[in-house]
């Protein structure tokens, strides 16, 4: 709670006994674990009295769930198809502005002046957690739909909203690249899955993705801009062979 936005005095006071109270019982504990160094300088920025410092453990991802390949089921649908046949670039989000996923949608439009006539063979597919009962999801998705409207890349960019675990497995084995938007992100398990399926993933030189991506060997780290963005995926669009060795 205490790293919750505090918009004005009047905020600041009446949060002050819950912050004081959050910080001396978590204090209170044993040990203290944290998804990051990122996270860890967080926790020492907030909680100013602590005299101990919190241990990175990193989380990790079940294995196994994407060592299956996609069931006939997957591979029938439309999404499979376009994998199959065109260059995607895959972004997983849950549908929230602070994940910043227009970004992503803007980087692509900007490709179109570099490739000229081949960017109409490229996609972009904006997967992630939905809730048509949260009105973030709901507006955050129509957003998306109209910037990809305005910027003229409507037909290429695909939702897909609540996706199943096999088709989070096709997206990450079929895409180009994973395009990981959030800035300052503590730690991000997105890359990891991404990495892990052998794709390399683009996202932003801050938070937690500094530690699990080594630029230019598992991905690419850049500035949190959608210039900076469009430049990392020409690049891996325009050298293939560097973009299949930095997946593996």
């Amino acid at each position: 709670l205490k790293l919750s936005g505090r918009r004005g005095a009047f905020k600041a006071l009446y949060r002050l006994p819950f912050d004081l109270l959050e910080e001396w019982t978590t204090l209170l504990s044993d040990a203290i674990l944290v998804n990051s160094r990122f996270t860890a300088r967080v926790f020492r920025e907030t909680f100013l009295s602590a005299t101990v410092d919190p241990t990175v453990l990193y989380p990790s991802i079940n294995l196994s769930a994407y060592d299956e390949p996609p069931p006939p089921g997957v591979k029938s649908t439309e999404l499979y198809r376009t994998l199959e046949t065109h260059p995607t670039f895959v972004s997983i989000n849950r549908f929230e502005r602070k994940k910043d996923v227009n970004k992503a949608v803007s980087a692509f439009a900007l490709l179109s002046p570099a490739l000229g006539g081949r960017f109409g063979d490229l996609r972009l597919v904006l997967a992630g957690g939905y809730d048509p009962r949260v009105a973030e999801n709901v507006e955050h998705k129509r957003e998306l739909e109209e910037l990809a409207v305005s910027l003229g890349v409507q037909d290429q960019v695909i939702f897909k909203p609540s996706f199943t675990n096999e088709e989070r497995s096709a997206l990450l084995s079929k895409g180009l690249a994973v395009v990981y938007t959030p800035a300052n992100e503590h730690f991000g398990i997105v890359p990891v899955e991404g990495m892990y399926a052998e794709r390399p993933v683009i996202a932003c030189n801050n938070g937690g993705p500094t530690e699990s991506i080594l630029d230019g060997e598992t991905g690419i780290l850049c500035d949190d801009t959608a210039e900076a963005f469009a430049e990392a995926m020409l690049r891996l669009l325009t050298d293939r062979g560097r973009t299949e060795a930095m997946g593996r």
